[in-house]
């Protein structure tokens, strides 16, 4: 072969890795089942919840879906409103709302969201009894009545607090 072919051909298998590389600062498009894990995270079950709950905890694994973790909790409201720990309801809550606007389907997702957010709540007032599961009850349905009647105008709020 002769040596220019052979220098042509070296030049070439040097450049292919480089070539095949994103650009600096390039982003990769995100994993394929992204609406899917979504989905899974934002169901009306416990074991979504909990899913989200641990994904929450370990973001960094999964960075490469760019989800938007930012919350504001409760937003004007209380997160313990009587003591009663919704912070985290509301923490799943934005997470769907976020992301799903983000991805442009909110409007199919929101009944979901809300639904699952008032799941959550009820879950958080099972571990009360007598005229304190009662009044967790309430203040859930005033939250979830809340979320149903306004939620649809709400704008996700700057990144506060994670």
């Amino acid at each position: 072969m002769p040596r220019r072919s052979v220098r042509r051909l070296t030049a070439v298998a040097l450049a292919l890795p480089t070539a095949l590389l994103p650009a600096a600062g390039a982003s990769a498009a995100p994993p394929p089942d992204k609406a899917q894990v979504l989905s899974s995270w934002t169901q009306t079950s416990a074991n979504s919840y909990r899913a989200w709950y641990a994904a929450r905890q370990n973001q960094a694994a999964w960075r490469a879906y760019a989800f938007d973790w930012s919350t504001d909790y409760c937003s004007g409201s209380p997160d313990n409103p009587l003591g009663f720990p919704f912070k985290y309801a509301c923490a799943r809550h934005d997470f769907g709302y976020r992301n799903y606007k983000k991805a442009g389907t909110f409007p199919a997702a929101k009944q979901r969201l809300d639904n699952a957010f008032h799941a959550d709540m009820k879950r958080v007032c099972a571990a009360y009894s007598g005229t304190d599961r009662t009044s967790c009850d309430r203040t859930a349905w005033l939250y979830y009545q809340a979320v149903v009647l306004f939620g649809a105008s709400a704008t996700p709020a700057a990144p506060a607090r994670a």
